[in-house]
């Protein structure tokens, strides 16, 4: 449960993100680009997390 409460809470970050980002450089995109960078923003986060979490158990 409490994986899935974080993907709802970074799928949100992302769309907010997203929409504010391109809305503020690129206005004229339609909301297909704005939600492809919104998948984008959430992959990067887990592929954060994950490097993250390799790193510290090589410390270990």
């Amino acid at each position: 449960m409490v994986n899935f409460n974080i993907f709802v809470l970074r799928a949100i970050l992302g769309v907010v993100f997203a929409v504010v980002l391109m809305r503020m450089f690129h206005p004229e995109f339609h909301m297909v680009y704005v939600a492809g960078f919104a998948i984008i923003l959430v992959a990067l986060a887990y592929l954060l997390e994950y490097w993250r979490r390799r790193k510290m158990e090589k410390k270990k």
